[in-house]
């Protein structure tokens, strides 16, 4: 099971949260494999942390479908269904509009400058090809707009599916294009306006506009 030694570790947080914040991240970017057997001791070992927190992050992880406990025998990464994204972007997408149109009330002027700086990070990794880093951009603009909303029944909500939309990205290879680049640009505007229909709206084209061609037939 070959897990990374230089990857960034972040201070305050129980050794719980930082096994199973860790841990998610590997299976999402695939340095963990669909099907992949986790050894929690090697796991324990990596992240320099006891078993116990690794074994109660890979109950949380189960429960959140990124791992199967088999009990006495092993415990697996899930396998990816590609078709399961259908069922997965519709309703992002539908709790992310929401977020858009809440957050117009409580958007202050630094918070959109702070957009605008994200989506010109964005726009840089598009250009560059960078397609990892684009992703990661793409969920730190949407997550800002997100936590401005302040609304923790849809914070939770998302932070699971956005999880599982971003590993099919990754390993369905999912690339962002310059048009997000512009969509982002149309939120950011239609924000300073006030206009909360047309910000919800774009901001669900933002996301259901990604479904490959292919599963949209």
């Amino acid at each position: 099971m070959p897990i990374p030694a230089n990857y960034a570790k972040h201070a305050r947080q129980s050794a719980k949260e930082y096994a199973f914040t860790q841990i998610q991240q590997w299976i999402i970017d695939g340095t963990l494999l669909p099907g992949e057997k986790l050894n929690d001791k090697e796991l324990a070992d990596a992240l320099g942390v006891s078993r116990t927190p690794i074994r109660e992050s890979l109950q949380l992880l189960e429960v959140r479908g990124f791992v199967k406990m088999y009990p006495g025998k092993a415990t697996q990464v899930t396998e990816i269904e590609r078709e399961a994204i259908k069922d997965l972007l519709p309703p992002l997408a539908a709790l992310q509009s929401l977020a858009a149109e809440l957050a117009i009330d409580h958007m202050t002027t630094d918070q959109l400058a702070q957009l605008e700086a994200i989506n010109g990070r964005f726009a840089q990794a598009i250009h560059s090809n960078n397609s990892y880093a684009a992703l990661n951009v793409d969920e730190e603009f949407h997550q800002l707009i997100v936590d401005i909303a302040n609304n923790p029944y849809i914070q939770s909500s998302l932070e699971s599916l956005q999880a599982h939309v971003h590993r099919h990205f990754f390993y369905n290879s999912i690339i962002l294009t310059e048009e997000s680049i512009d969509e982002h640009k149309s939120i950011i505007n239609l924000m300073k306006q006030g206009d909360k229909e047309k910000a919800a709206s774009i901001m669900k084209e933002n996301w259901l506009r990604t479904l490959p061609r292919s599963f949209s037939q």
